[in-house]
């Protein structure tokens, strides 16, 4: 189960990292308030696979640890036309991941649980920035 779970969770932060990928090459002007908290959601990503049983399932990336072009162009969110929209729906993305992980928390074991613990904490922290308005 451990095992699977890490996978999925790895899995499910590549899947945002490739959202907030498509919001900045869509809206390239938010990339100063986006890069950190898409740095944090790869750092998430890269902290599950490391536990997890085979890495290469959570998605194809290429020797510097960036999405492949070929893994990025098949699987791009839509994006919305507008910033605002944008940034809403990432950040709803964000919370919707943190819900999910923090009511599987209670199915694994210690070490994952806080990990998945953390994670959905800073998920719910990058949702509040993601909506509190412009910086």
């Amino acid at each position: 189960m451990s095992a699977r779970a890490r996978a999925r969770a790895a899995r499910d932060s590549r899947g945002l990292l490739r959202q907030y990928d498509a919001v900045l090459a869509a809206h390239p002007t938010l990339a100063q308030r986006l890069r950190p908290l898409r740095a944090e959601v790869a750092a998430h990503a890269v902290a599950f696979e490391e536990g997890a049983a085979s890495p290469s399932a959570t998605g194809s990336r290429s020797a510097t640890g960036s999405p492949s072009a070929a893994a990025s162009v098949s699987s791009a969110p839509a994006v919305p036309a507008d910033e605002k929209s944008a940034l809403a729906a990432l950040a709803a993305a964000e919370r919707n991941l943190a819900d999910r992980r923090a009511e599987e928390l209670l199915e694994v074991p210690g070490e994952l649980a806080r990990l998945l613990a953390g994670v959905a904490a800073a998920g719910a922290g990058h949702a509040y920035l993601l909506t509190k308005g412009d910086q």
